[in-house]
C-alpha cells in the first residue's frame, strides 16, 4: 500500500534531449538530468492523439495560446479527484492539472505556478496585472481595486496568470472579467514565484524518448524475462497469456515472447467490448501467428441485466457473469490439468492491486496460476517498452482513453463515457436508454451525471448530488429476493451443489459481506471482483457481489445448509442494525463493531453459528425460501 501514500514521487528530465529519463542516465547524452516531482503514486503516462488536442484546446480557451506545446512530448500523471484528474507535465515541470468537472460536465484547467511562468510571455488572455505590490500574496483573495490591467476576457472559476511587480502568480478568477474591477473578492492567488520560464526550441518525440531510455528498457525486459523463465521453465503445465487488447497485456506479451516458450493467447469477449478492441486482438494474433483462444460470454450480460439491474463500482456482478464464468469454461475445455497464465497486472492501477506478488493462485478460476511480470511497471514503462519493441497498440488509446475495457463499465470515468458518445454514439445511446428506463421518470439527472455507477454513493458523490439537488430514484431493485439458478443438484465431479441469486440491499458494501462470511468458514476475498471464497470442512462456498451464491458439499443436505449459512451471512452484513446482539452471544468474543462495520477475528471464531442464531436479520432467509 506504500505506493498509494500521500506525497511526491521524483522523476528526472533531460533538458539537453528534451525528454523524460527513466534510468540512471540519458542513453543519448549520458546526462543524469534535472529532478522534478509529481503527486503519488506517480503512474505517469504519455499524452497521445486526441489527448493532445484536448490539452491544446483548453490552453487556447483560457490563455489564447498553445504555442508552447508545439513539437513537445507531454506526460500526464493521474491523481485523486471526483473524476478524471491529471497533472500535466511539459518540459519536466508540472504546469497544470486537467480535471473533468462533473457539475459542468466539461474539462477544466487548474494552473500551477510553473504553468504561469511558462505561459506568461505568449498568453493573450487570462492575464491580470496588479497596480500595486500587495505584499504577501500566496493564498490571498485580491480585490478588484488592486487590478491595473486585464488581458482578455475570463469567467468566474477560470485559471489566471497574475503579475505583481516581479512576482508571477497562478490564480483563479472569483468573478468574470467584466465584474472584476468592482469586486471585493476578485481573484484568488494560489502560488507565487519569480521569473518566467523559456519555451524550449528543441523539438521532442516519442522516438527520442525511447532512444534516451534504451538501456532502461533493455534492463526492464531482461528482468521480466528472467522472472518468467524462473517459473515456466520449471513447470509442465501449458502456458497462456491473458490478452485483453490493452497496453499492459501487450507488454506482458513482449516479455513472454522473449522467453522462447510456447504459449496461447486467451481473450475474454464479454460481449461488451469496443469493436476496435475485438478487431485489434484478432489482427494482432494473426499478424504474430499466435494461437488465440476466445472465451465468449455471448448474450450473458443481456440475459442477466433484468435480474440485477446496471452493474456498479460496488456491485460488479458482470465480472463473474461475463468474465470469470466464460474464462473458467475455456480453461476447463483446453487445459483440464491447469495452466500458468501470464497477466499484465500492475500495482499502480488500483488499491486492490497494490499488494500484487509475482506468483499468485486464482481462487476463483480453478487450475490457474497467475504470473505478474510487470507488476512494478509504471504506465510510462509500459508505453516506452511497447514503442521500443514496435508491438503496435489498440487505436482507442489515440481517442483519449487511459484504460481499455467494456464500453459501459461503471468503473470507467464519466469523462470516458462522454468520449464513448462521440466515437460510438449508437452504443452510448442504447445503454443510456436502458439506464433511463431503469431509473424511471424521476431518474433522468441521476443518470445524466453518472450517479448510476454506484449502488451506495461515496461521500464525495453524495456532496455533488446534494449540490445539484439530485436524489436517487426509487426503484424495486433493492427488494429482498431469492432466485434459484439450479437449485440443489449433483456435481459432475461428485457431491452436490446449490446455486442461487440473492438480491438484497447493498447498504454496507461487499467487503462487509466478506467479513461476515468469516463466521461460516475460512475466507479468501477479491476486492477487485467482489468475490469471496469460503472453505469449510468438506465443502466450498462462493459468494459474489452480484448476489450469486454457489455451495458445494458431499451431500445434498450439507450443500443446502452451506448455502443457507452463506445467504444468512449476506443478509446479516447488508441489513445489519448495529444492535450488538451477535457480539454478546459470541462465546469466543470474535466479533467487534467499529464505526458501523463488523470485524470478525478469524483466529478466535469457531464457526459455532450462535451469532447467526441470535440475529433477527437472519430470519429474513426463511421468508425468502418460503
Amino acid at each position: 500500500m506504500s505506493h498509494f501514500e500521500h506525497g511526491k514521487t521524483a522523476f528526472r528530465w533531460c533538458d539537453q534531449c528534451g525528454t523524460l529519463i527513466l534510468g540512471k542516465e540519458c542513453s543519448g547524452c549520458s546526462s543524469t538530468g534535472r529532478e522534478f516531482t509529481v503527486s503519488n503514486p506517480g503512474d505517469i503516462r504519455p499524452a497521445m492523439g486526441k489527448t493532445n488536442d484536448l490539452l491544446a484546446s483548453l490552453f487556447r480557451r483560457y490563455f489564447g495560446t498553445d504555442k508552447f506545446l508545439k513539437g513537445k512530448t507531454v506526460f500526464l500523471n493521474k491523481t485523486a479527484g471526483e473524476d478524471r484528474t491529471d497533472e500535466i507535465i511539459v518540459q519536466g515541470r508540472v504546469i497544470a492539472t486537467l480535471r473533468y468537472d462533473l457539475k459542468k460536465r466539461d474539462f477544466v484547467l487548474d494552473l500551477k505556478l510553473d504553468g504561469a511562468r511558462l505561459l506568461l510571455t505568449d498568453a493573450t488572455k487570462g492575464v491580470v496585472i496588479l497596480a500595486k505590490d500587495s505584499g504577501h500574496l500566496k493564498g490571498k483573495t485580491i480585490p478588484g481595486s488592486f487590478v491595473k490591467e486585464i488581458r482578455g476576457e475570463f469567467q468566474n472559476g477560470d485559471p489566471l496568470i497574475v503579475t505583481s511587480g516581479t512576482m508571477i502568480c497562478s490564480a483563479v478568477a472569483k468573478v468574470n472579467s467584466q465584474a472584476c474591477l468592482a469586486a471585493e473578492k476578485a481573484i484568488g492567488i494560489r502560488d507565487v514565484g519569480k521569473g518566467t520560464l523559456e519555451v524550449s526550441n528543441r523539438k521532442s518525440s516519442w522516438t527520442g524518448f525511447v532512444n534516451a531510455n534504451k538501456e532502461y528498457f533493455k534492463n526492464l525486459e531482461s528482468n521480466g524475462v528472467s522472472d518468467l523463465k524462473s517459473f515456466i521453465n520449471n513447470t509442465d503445465l501449458p502456458v497462456t497469456l491473458s490478452f485483453s487488447g490493452g497496453k499492459d497485456s501487450l507488454a506482458a506479451y513482449g516479455l513472454l515472447a522473449k522467453t522462447g516458450k510456447k504459449f496461447s493467447l486467451m481473450f475474454v469477449n464479454t460481449g461488451l467490448e469496443f469493436p476496435e478492441t475485438v478487431s485489434f486482438v484478432n489482427a494482432f494474433a494473426k499478424s504474430r501467428h499466435e494461437r488465440l483462444l476466445i472465451a465468449d460470454a455471448g448474450n450473458a450480460f443481456q440475459e442477466q441485466i433484468d435480474n440485477f439491474g446496471p452493474p456498479a463500482k460496488d456491485f460488479r456482478w458482470c465480472c463473474k457473469v461475463c468474465k470469470l464464468a466464460p474464462l473458467t469454461s475455456l480453461i476447463e475445455r483446453n487445459f483440464p490439468h491447469g495452466t500458468v497464465t501470464v497477466e499484465g497486472n500492475r500495482i499502480f492501477e488500483s488499491f486492490a492491486r497494490s499488494n500484487l506478488t509475482f506468483v499468485a493462485k486464482n481462487p476463483f478460476v480453478p487450475n490457474q496460476t497467475i504470473l505478474n511480470p510487470i507488476r512494478n511497471w509504471r504506465a510510462v514503462d509500459v508505453w516506452g517498452y511497447i514503442w521500443w519493441k514496435d508491438l503496435g497498440y489498440n487505436p482507442l488509446y489515440e481517442e483519449d482513453f487511459e484504460r481499455i475495457g467494456c464500453y459501459l463499465c461503471p468503473s470507467c470515468l464519466e469523462s470516458e463515457w462522454k468520449n464513448t458518445s462521440k466515437i460510438h454514439p449508437e452504443l452510448h445511446k442504447a445503454w443510456n436508454a436502458y439506464l433511463l428506463s431503469w431509473a424511471g421518470k424521476d431518474g433522468e439527472n441521476f443518470i445524466k451525471y453518472g450517479f448510476w455507477r454506484w449502488k451506495a454513493l461515496p461521500k464525495k458523490m453524495i456532496k455533488i448530488a446534494e449540490e445539484l439537488k439530485i436524489k436517487p430514484p426509487a426503484m424495486n431493485a433493492e427488494a429482498l429476493n431469492l432466485k434459484w439458478v439450479k437449485g440443489v443438484s449433483p456435481c459432475v465431479m461428485g457431491g452436490y451443489s446449490a446455486e442461487g441469486i440473492l438480491t438484497a440491499p447493498c447498504e454496507h458494501g461487499f467487503a462487509m459481506t466478506a467479513e461476515m462470511l468469516k463466521t461460516v468458514g475460512a475466507v479468501k476475498y477479491s476486492p477487485e471482483y467482489d468475490i469471496a471464497l469460503v472453505k469449510v470442512k468438506g465443502g466450498t462456498l462462493k459468494v459474489f457481489g452480484g448476489g450469486q451464491i454457489v455451495a458445494t458439499a458431499p451431500t445434498q443436505a450439507e450443500a443446502e445448509k452451506l448455502f443457507e449459512n452463506g445467504a444468512k451471512a449476506v443478509l446479516r452484513a447488508q441489513l445489519c442494525t448495529d444492535c450488538g446482539i451477535c457480539v454478546k452471544n459470541c462465546p469466543s468474543r470474535a466479533i467487534k463493531f467499529t464505526n458501523g462495520h463488523v470485524e470478525i477475528n478469524d483466529q478466535r471464531c469457531t464457526h459455532c453459528g450462535k451469532c447467526a442464531a441470535a440475529c433477527v436479520v437472519a430470519h429474513y432467509y426463511d421468508k425468502l425460501v418460503a
